[in-house]
């Protein structure tokens, strides 16, 4: 770890910055998960999921960007090649096949419910930690991957 002046104790930084690591992996994969379905689905909802995984992959980059920096700010290093992420991430691989629109809907969505639950676990762990900031971010993250959710789950409902 980087030598830092933060007066979190530095056994509490090492967990948080391994917690936000783990969190880290599993937002940039499923950013670039958004980017797949948004490159590749097709149906009669094309045009307004097309924008909403688009919407999905930029609001995803700035949850990257704000853990990936937290965990810096805290003496780790943030590790986002396509490499680390394929090792760390805890999501399941999203399908490489062409894909009926609805399975791009169905599998996004359990994606961001996996990743919803990580990061309010996470919530609970940065307390324990007694890192409020950082529990302050996954709760950020936690309430626009809900939002994200009802708008992904929005296209499968009748």
């Amino acid at each position: 770890m980087y030598r830092t002046q933060n007066d979190l104790p530095e056994s509490t930084r090492s967990k948080v910055v391994e917690l936000l690591g783990a969190r880290l992996a599993d937002a940039i994969e499923l950013r670039l998960e958004a980017k797949q379905a948004h490159w590749n689905v097709k149906g009669p909802s094309f045009f307004a999921l097309h924008q909403l995984f688009d919407q999905a992959y930029a609001e995803l980059g700035e949850y990257v960007d704000e853990v990936a920096e937290r965990l810096v700010q805290l003496g780790g290093v943030a590790c986002g090649t396509s490499r680390a992420v394929a090792e760390r991430t805890q999501l399941a691989a999203y399908p490489l096949t062409a894909l009926p629109w609805r399975q791009h809907v169905e599998t996004f969505s359990r994606a961001l419910a996996t990743f919803g639950k990580s990061v309010r676990a996470g919530i609970d762990q940065a307390d324990a930690l007694h890192d409020q900031d950082t529990a302050d971010i996954f709760t950020e993250i936690s309430r626009g991957t809900d939002k994200l959710l009802w708008m992904v789950e929005a296209h499968l409902q009748d």
